[in-house]
């Protein structure tokens, strides 16, 4: 892209603050922000928010490795897979580039978590997955050891009976921020106006 994408302004906040004010008013619990590149500065920029870090210090390791250390940074007390008590909560894998996810489709997320006791949830846009994806806590062991070529797709391959494809109405669940003309669009969608910097 060019840029540092976590700390672009979206509105009156990064796309950072934004992702993570949509969690908060989702009514998640805790939420973990994986760091690597630029970590001081994310860090300084999201002080002011009830998030704790963890490091990933993989320079270019597949999205599986922050997946683990955010998932080793949770509180403590779930039971995995082989645990003894029935675990209960989830957790949500949420990236940090899409904040037009909006509280609304988070809630939808873990709604139908509640509503069907699906220990795997995917919103999708007409047929393509996005995220937040939410994971029982059942899974933590599998999140904490996922191939790291195949990822989430893997995880949903070896559960597949118990993965729930949620369509939502928004397409922002599915919508990458990967290049300046996908950030520069997205702003001008949300807020009617490009973002107020240029692409260095």
């Amino acid at each position: 892209m060019g840029a540092f994408k976590p700390l672009l302004p979206f509105g009156a906040q990064t796309v950072i603050e934004t992702c993570i004010n949509n969690l908060l008013a989702a009514g998640v619990d805790e939420v973990v922000v994986v760091v690597g590149h630029r970590a001081e500065e994310v860090r300084a920029a999201l002080a002011h928010l009830p998030v704790r870090f963890a490091l990933n210090r993989e320079a270019g390791s597949e999205m599986s490795v922050s997946i683990a250390r955010g998932v080793e940074a949770l509180s403590e007390g779930v039971e995995d897979e082989n645990g003894g008590a029935a675990a209960t909560g989830a957790l949500l894998i949420a990236l940090a580039d899409h904040p037009a996810v909006t509280a609304r489709e988070i809630l939808e997320v873990i709604a139908a978590h509640r509503r069907t006791g699906a220990r795997v949830v995917v919103p999708e846009w007409r047929g393509r997955g996005g995220h937040p994806v939410l994971v029982s806590n059942s899974l933590r062991a599998s999140l904490l050891n996922l191939d790291a070529a195949g990822g989430l797709r893997a995880l949903f391959r070896a559960h597949a009976g118990e993965v729930l494809r949620l369509p939502v109405e928004s397409e922002y669940v599915a919508r990458d921020m990967d290049t300046w003309e996908d950030y520069r669009a997205l702003h001008e969608e949300i807020f009617g106006v490009p973002p107020p910097v240029t692409q260095t």
